[in-house]
């Protein structure tokens, strides 16, 4: 999909806005609902918009070179369709199947579970929630405990929940320098019960076992999509430089600009390369091997770390205006300091 130069200075326009309120504005939620932009890797079937993972990586980068909280929401919120398969349809359906519906949650295991009759009485905090004041499920993962006590611990047992928001308390602790408007605040909860239907397990297919992209390995699936995200933002990054050192009138800048975005687009053209190779070779095999999986791993790693150098080596030669915080290019550039900065693009 693309996006029209009319979409594009509308979600623009109220970028300061959203920075400042600390969520995206609810204009800008709404056209992600209307365009099924968090349904990107949900199933048909349930009102999804399934997308080959090559297209879907290009419509983050498009996202987040349109604003970087735009392209990390629509992100991480169509992140949450992976988990689809796991799910029974009956389940699927009552967490997917309606235009806002979206999963907030956290991949750490900062939580405990006890066992009680049909299901968990859960407590725990995460952090780094993106999109906990919007989400409508939240999902989580704890560690198994048995009478206060994890059941072993050199090998912990965890079970990862499914909850609904009115189980969730949101501690708005989410006070980056950039991706303000993430919300990507911790949740917290408190002696909530799940119930054993409100569970999963990755390495439990219960529905949808012959989509294609729930078979990626989930690893390269999330590198994969915050390296698109990276690279768009590095997009608008150089974008709001050449325009302000044109207004500067500074042609030893642009001479470096423009080299600048030679580079990065040949680095951009090779992670596209790896990722399209991977996709076809999924469709034709089934699965992907170690080594394809590894070559991912690196290919992502070397866009995200090119995409922040864009930032790192033309910032300085801005001027002081640029370090105005409601500037487009101190903005932008604040935003790809902190996506760069997720662990799974740090090697």
């Amino acid at each position: 999909m693309g996006f029209t130069q009319q979409e594009i200075g509308i979600i623009r326009s109220q970028s300061v806005q959203m920075e400042r309120g600390g969520a995206v504005t609810p204009e800008v939620l709404q056209y992600i609902y209307d365009k099924k932009l968090f349904h990107l890797f949900v199933a048909d079937d349930l009102e999804g918009n399934m997308t080959p993972l090559p297209e879907a990586i290009r419509i983050f980068q498009e996202c987040s070179r349109i604003d970087g909280n735009f392209g990390w929401i629509v992100t991480i919120g169509a992140g949450g369709g992976y988990f689809v398969p796991f799910m029974t349809e009956a389940i699927g359906r009552k967490v997917y199947a309606r235009s806002e519906a979206v999963i907030a949650g956290s991949g750490a295991t900062t939580g405990t579970a006890r066992r009680a009759l049909g299901g968990y009485v859960v407590n725990g905090r995460w952090k780094y929630c993106s999109g906990s004041t919007h989400a409508t499920t939240f999902t989580a993962n704890a560690v198994l405990e048995q009478e206060g006590r994890a059941i072993s611990s050199e090998s912990p047992q965890l079970v990862t929940l499914i909850m609904n928001p009115d189980q969730v308390r949101i501690d708005h602790d989410w006070n980056s320098f950039g991706l303000k408007a993430t919300a990507s605040h911790s949740m917290v909860v408190t002696n909530a019960f799940v119930p054993d239907e409100m569970t999963f397990s990755f390495s439990e297919y219960r529905s949808h076992q012959d989509e294609l992209l729930y078979k990626y390995p989930f690893l390269a699936f999330a590198q994969t999509s915050f390296a698109g995200v990276a690279m768009g933002l590095a997009d608008h990054f150089l974008e709001a430089s050449e325009a302000l050192l044109r207004e500067r009138g500074n042609e030893r800048g642009l001479e470096q600009l423009y080299k600048k975005q030679e580079d990065f687009a040949r680095q951009k053209d090779a992670f596209y390369s790896v990722l399209d190779k991977s996709w076809e070779e999924l469709g034709r095999k089934g699965s992907l091997p170690p080594e394809m999986e590894q070559r991912i791993s690196s290919e992502c790693i070397a866009a995200a770390k090119a995409s922040l150098d864009c930032g790192l080596s033309l910032f300085p030669m801005l001027g002081l205006s640029a370090c105005m915080e409601d500037t487009e290019v101190n903005r932008t550039w604040r935003d790809l300091q902190t996506a760069c900065q997720h662990a799974l693009l740090r090697g």
